[in-house]
């Protein structure tokens, strides 16, 4: 007998072997990819965070490796497995006013920042590097967040915490100089389109990003796979069956830019080999080598007042991928 496993995710190119069909399920498995956004709408809904940590609504679900985090802390039926569909670098998500006077990060000091949610994972990522790569303590910034939060938590004392009204354009605010500076995954419409002129944070953004790379080795994960412990009980290959099945899944995406015309972008093929050239493979699944990763991001939260305490990264996953 075939057990069929729902999949909720994204739409990336990584991803797309899978709505495609062309991602086979080990034996004994088959499985049905939802598209289920974050924020935006997609074919299969939204608000995919929300639907698995209050109602396990998917077998499967790409989930924020903050909220996610924050709910191991809470012993919320959650588990994961070590595959990691999203990673960012904080300093592509750190913009100010093309003609802002601020040019590095300790000029965000006493400065009124725009966030989605306070926890959110670009969110907890951004506010940590400040404090623990550049030695800017993020309690000394003010926040303004546009998004409720998850997961309840209680805010350090003396952090300044406020909230825009539902609909605000952060882009808006910051061209109005409301604020100063704006961190988020995915910027205003107004700003991405250009109605705002912002430049990044860190002007040479990408050098940065490497330096930030080299010194640590990693990309910094954004989600993280979760599943109800029951169901990896009930069915003990599916873990192993997933971590396949995302593996085959890039290996199949890593074929797309063999075609220099496969993407819209101009030159997409070689912007890949660039990539290639300064990055290697940076989309590592598996627990060990992604250790130091999650392991940094603990003690982010555990910083920001998110958890209570700086468990220790193996509580995050089955104890039958510890050795991936």
């Amino acid at each position: 007998m075939t057990r069929e496993i729902t999949i909720a995710m994204d739409r990336y190119d990584r991803h797309f072997p899978f709505f495609d069909g062309t991602v086979k399920a080990p034996e004994g498995f088959s499985y049905r990819a939802l598209q289920v956004g974050q924020s935006d709408i997609l074919r299969d809904g939204t608000a995919r965070h929300e639907q698995m940590i209050h109602h396990q609504a998917f077998d499967v679900a790409e989930f924020s490796m903050s909220t996610f985090l924050m709910a191991i802390d809470r012993d919320v039926h959650l588990i994961g497995v070590p595959i990691f569909p999203r990673r960012l670098f904080s300093q592509s998500c750190m913009f100010v006013r093309a003609d802002s006077d601020i040019e590095k990060p300790a000029d965000l000091i006493g400065r009124r920042v725009g966030l989605s949610s306070f926890q959110t994972t670009l969110s907890l990522l951004a506010k940590g590097d400040l404090k623990f790569e550049y030695g800017v303590a993020w309690e000394e910034i003010k926040w303004l967040l546009t998004s409720a939060e998850k997961v309840k938590f209680t805010p350090k004392p003396g952090v300044t915490i406020d909230y825009a009204p539902k609909g605000t354009d952060l882009g808006l605010l910051l061209e109005n100089r409301e604020i100063d500076a704006i961190f988020m995954p995915h910027p205003p419409h107004s700003v991405m389109k250009g109605k705002v002129k912002t430049r990044r944070l860190f002007r040479d953004t990408q050098g940065e990003e490497k330096r930030y790379f080299d010194k640590l080795g990693y990309w910094p994960i954004m989600h993280i796979v979760a599943m109800a412990p029951a169901l990896a009980e009930e069915y003990p290959r599916l873990p192993a069956a997933l971590m396949e099945m995302f593996a085959q899944a890039h290996e199949i995406c890593d074929d797309y830019y063999a075609d220099p015309n496969w993407s819209r972008l101009p030159g997409i093929r070689h912007l890949y080999e660039e990539s290639r050239e300064k990055f290697g493979s940076p989309w590592k699944n598996g627990f060990a080598a992604n250790r130091a990763n999650l392991e940094r991001f603990i003690e982010y939260s555990h910083d920001q007042g998110l958890i209570s305490e700086r468990y220790q990264p193996e509580r995050l996953v089955l104890a039958s991928t510890l050795k991936t």
